[in-house]
């Protein structure tokens, strides 16, 4: 696609009797994001040219990966590519096809983000190759702060005992979906890996992302017999049947009915979107602090977080001012100032003003100064195990009798890749 664009900006210019060099090119982008989203990144990509004078050509597609390993295969990348995880973007680096930044680029990179973040744009490695656009926080637990009286809780002993205690009293503690083909099962497997992550901390956790620990391990056979115990039948709205059949997006819905559905989710900090579209019957949306709020996932202090990461595929002039505008504090500044976009930043510099509620402004200081943060551990894994432990958590939650044989089975997966194909991206610290 670049060369055609650069051959007819070219003639077009050679037409005019104009010379062409390469810093009259425009720089070009492809990122997974399309309708809303899109609109919301081409504000960045329009403060870009504004900045610099260097025009864009952005393709938004769902199937980004696809296309870029097509276009790297036909010798035309884009010049930066954004992708939606880790794990995609460390294939391209072990491809070589992925860049690393450089010397003035990292340093840049260095100053704008927290260790943690620094370490996890390595991608695992001793260079810096990402730049994190948009960053989510996952380890949290929402409810409504109206609903939830006494004392919250704060080790994953007393959350079983809360949710034990709404159970008893009658009520549903936890709203729940796992569908979203084709990849149903994600929500199950980050409560596992959350679990996994506050009760054995970042070293273990890791080590079980990168192949090096077993599934049948007791830390690990541990974390899905905790999640059980959560997740007792009664304790999900509807049952084990309506969690595997309803849409991740649609789950935490009854929590804004009167009388509650349900009191409780465990889901990533881009639900606020979700939230805050959640039309009543009174013709309300539930605002953040009056309607929702979240906790922490109780545990070790550690939280597991996922980005969309830029990196560069052509090392042009165009595409290191790109990432660098990307990387900088006005960049950031862009996408969370978007009323009820619920985007966040990675960013250490840019400050929590710029976030509209006190929920998101929490959400944003976790992200920043945290001490220690983990990818999204199925991310990280090859395709055939993370298929394997979506597929694993649906038959969990359907049967809690064949734990045994679930992580028997997962384990032969891991045993059947080739070394070389586990991703080594330890947390950030």
């Amino acid at each position: 696609m670049k060369r055609l664009i650069s051959v007819l900006t070219a003639l077009s210019l050679v037409a005019a009797g104009c010379s062409v060099s390469a810093e009259d090119e425009p720089v070009v982008v492809l990122a997974s994001w399309t309708d809303g989203e899109e609109t919301a990144f081409r504000q960045v990509l329009d403060a870009f040219t504004a900045e610099t004078g260097i025009g864009y050509l952005y393709e938004g597609t769902r199937a980004v990966d696809q296309v870029l390993a097509s276009d790297v295969q036909r010798g035309t990348p884009p010049d930066v590519a954004v992708l939606p995880n880790a794990g995609v973007l460390a294939k391209y680096r072990k491809s070589g096809d992925l860049l690393p930044l450089g010397e003035d680029l990292s340093a840049a990179v260095t100053r704008s983000f927290s260790s943690p973040w620094v370490t996890l744009q390595k991608i695992g490695t001793e260079q810096l190759y990402a730049v994190a656009v948009k960053a989510d926080l996952k380890s949290l637990i929402w409810y409504d702060p109206a609903r939830m009286t006494g004392v919250r809780p704060t080790t994953f002993a007393a959350l079983r005992e809360y949710s034990a205690g709404l159970t008893a009293a009658g009520g549903t503690p936890w709203c729940v979906g796992m569908g979203a083909p084709p990849t149903s099962g994600w929500p199950g497997t980050d409560w596992i890996e959350d679990i996994l992550l506050h009760a054995a901390g970042p070293e273990k956790y890791w080590q079980w992302a990168s192949g090096g620990l077993a599934w049948s391990s007791p830390e690990v056979k541990q974390a899905w017999l905790d999640w059980g115990s959560v997740l007792e039948p009664a304790a999900i709205r509807g049952g084990t049947a309506a969690a595997l059949l309803t849409d991740f997006g649609d789950a935490g819905k009854p929590m804004f009915t009167d009388p509650p559905g349900c009191a409780l989710e465990h889901q990533a900090s881009f639900i606020m979107s979700r939230y805050q579209n959640f039309k009543r019957p009174d013709g309300t949306f539930p605002k953040p602090g009056t309607d929702f709020d979240f906790l922490s996932f109780p545990g070790r202090d550690v939280s597991e977080v996922a980005a969309d990461l830029a990196g560069m595929f052509q090392d042009t002039p165009q595409a290191r001012r790109l990432m660098e505008f990307l990387a900088s504090e006005k960049a950031q500044r862009i996408w969370p100032s978007i009323p009820r976009a619920n985007a966040f930043s990675a960013n250490r510099e840019l400050g929590l003003d710029v976030y509209p509620d006190q929920v998101s402004r929490r959400v944003a200081d976790t992200i920043t100064s945290a001490s220690a943060l983990c990818f999204d551990a199925s991310d990280l894994m090859p395709a055939t195990m993370t298929g394997a432990f979506h597929r694993a958590v649906l038959e969990y939650l359907s049967n809690r009798d064949r734990l045994d044989i679930l992580l028997k089975q997962l384990d032969d997966v891991r045993k059947s890749i080739q070394p070389g194909e586990w991703l080594k991206i330890p947390c950030g610290q």
